[in-house]
């Protein structure tokens, strides 16, 4: 399994620094998106990492409603920003995230599964959903590179590709 994610990690290396290296000014809502978005890549890559897909799982049933609406906000923001190409957009980004999850990995070696493991537990001990944001705002799972800024302004329309 450490081979599939090392080979996920180079294959990100090449491919992936152009989209994280973009930064993407957002609102608070869009931060909290893209922390809720961030958590469940984390969890995801822990549960294939350290064969933790029933705790995985169990996530996902208590949460999905939270989730689908992170989702939905998620989708709503590579729409606003990337218009025709959003969906295109969206995949690269979450890939490139997941990636860069799993690298983090590699770097942590054989501690990673133990060290990590215990986001479940906490995250499955939260009072609700609503509690997701800050967790994994506390939790710093966003790369620099590919964290939206609080506060700042709302990124351009995307341009139509249609003549008038």
């Amino acid at each position: 399994m450490r081979g599939f994610a090392l080979g996920l990690v180079a294959m990100a290396s090449l491919t992936a620094q152009p989209v994280l290296a973009q930064s993407a000014c957002t609102n608070e809502n869009d931060q909290k998106t893209f922390e809720v978005v961030a958590l469940k890549s984390e969890l995801m890559v822990l549960a294939i990492d350290c064969d933790t897909r029933d705790n995985y799982n169990a996530f996902i049933n208590r949460y999905r409603p939270d989730l689908l609406s992170a989702e939905k906000d998620f989708d709503a923001f590579f729409k606003r920003r990337y218009g025709a190409r959003a969906q295109a957009e969206h995949d690269r980004y979450i890939t490139q995230l997941a990636n860069s999850q799993a690298g983090i990995g590699l770097v942590q070696g054989t501690d990673f599964c133990e060290r990590n493991a215990v986001m479940f537990h906490e995250v499955m001990a939260l009072q609700g959903g609503s509690d997701l944001p800050q967790y994994a705002a506390a939790k710093d799972l966003l790369p620099a590179a590919a964290a939206p800024c609080v506060g700042g302004a709302e990124p351009a329309p995307a341009r139509s590709t249609k003549k008038k």
